[in-house]
This record gives C-alpha cells, structure tokens and sequence, in this order.
C-alpha cells in the first residue's frame, strides 16, 4: 500500500467533514452565537457518526473492489454522477443560514446530527471512492484498519480547523452575511471532484475494451 492511499483516504475524510450541509450550518451558528467551546463539544459529539458512516462507506467500497474491477469503476461512475448532482445542487442553492440549534447539549446534538444525517452514508462512499479510485489495489479487508486511521486523522484535522475558523470573528461576519458564496464554492469542488471520479471510471472501462 502507497502513502498516496492514505493521504487521499485523509484528504477524502477532511473534505467530507468541509463539506457544508446540516451540520457545517449548525457548528458556524452554534459557534457564532455561543463560541468556539460549544462548537468543539458539537463536532466532538458528531465525529461519532462520522466514524459510523466511514466505516460502512469502506466495508461497501472494499466489498465491490473485491468482486472485481468493473463493478468498482460502476461504483466510482455512480459517485461521480452523484457528487455532480450535489454539486450543481449547491450551486444553484441560495445559501440559506438556519438558526442556532443545540445551545442546550451540543455533544447529544453532534450526536445525532452525525449519525441521523440521511445523507452521511451516500456522500461518504462518494467522497471517499472519487479520492482512492486511483489505489483500488490497495484496497483490501487487511488494509480496512489502516484506512480507517486515515480517514479519522482527515475527520479530525477537518473539525479542529472548522472549529477554529468558526470562532474568528470575521468569519461568523462572513458566514452569516455570505453563506450562499460559501456553499457554491463547494458546490464547484464537489463537481471537480465528481468529474474525476468519473474519468478515472472511465479510464477503467477503457482499459478493458
């Protein structure tokens, strides 16, 4: 195995944390209003859910690596078409910031956020098979362990620069007054790496004809 699997397998998991949706809304507003301790309890308390979705999104990938190359590059097409599919939604999105929630108990909050996000799963196998396509040999139950430590370096590096951005104040200023520019310019990362995913697929499909 390559220190490039890890360092995409890291790479994949921080980008995956980055990602904003629900929860990236609710640390910035959570944080904006009550500061960077309760944001920190709240990503502490959803980086459970991200392990739990991480580590699904490695048995599904690792388990259709094993059944044989084509049904990887079907799975690495699936993903890219999707991670387009959210990228285009982002873009297009107005950006809308929610209110604070979680004031009261933002580790039982992160709790549940991490692990009731319907989208979690799908954006994980996503993000993580357009990032390692390229090392699908090195995809293995044997090496499960090690991507896994990979991918919780990523999730943790991902929240401790989260939580600390979220706490500047010309972030929260930023955040609150320019929350659409934010979510469309990883609305156009999401397509980047969409794009990708579907050209190492490609790639693979031609390789075989």
């Amino acid at each position: 195995m390559t220190n490039g699997l890890y360092l995409m397998t890291a790479l994949a998991g921080a980008l995956y944390v980055l990602s904003p949706g629900p929860a990236f809304l609710a640390l910035f507003s959570l944080s904006a209003a009550h500061g960077r301790p309760a944001g920190a309890r709240f990503v502490s308390g959803h980086l459970v859910g991200d392990l739990f979705w991480g580590t699904l999104a490695f048995a599904a990938i690792i388990g259709v690596n094993q059944l044989g190359p084509m049904l990887f590059d079907l799975l690495g097409l699936f993903c890219g078409l999707y991670l387009v599919w959210l990228g285009v939604k982002a873009v297009r999105s107005k950006g809308e910031v929610t209110a604070p929630v979680g004031a009261g108990r933002p580790l039982a909050t992160g709790v549940l956020f991490g692990l009731t996000n319907p989208k979690a799963y799908p954006v994980s196998v996503a993000m993580f098979t357009a990032l390692t396509a390229h090392y699908a040999s090195g995809l293995s139950w044997d090496s499960a362990p090690y991507l896994m430590a990979a991918a919780f370096a990523g999730f943790v590096a991902a929240d401790i620069l989260l939580v600390w951005m979220a706490g500047l104040a010309p972030v929260r200023r930023f955040f609150l007054r320019h929350g659409r520019i934010v979510t469309r310019c990883v609305g156009l990362m999401f397509i980047a790496f969409g794009t990708k995913s579907l050209f190492d697929a490609t790639r693979g499909f031609a390789s075989r004809a």
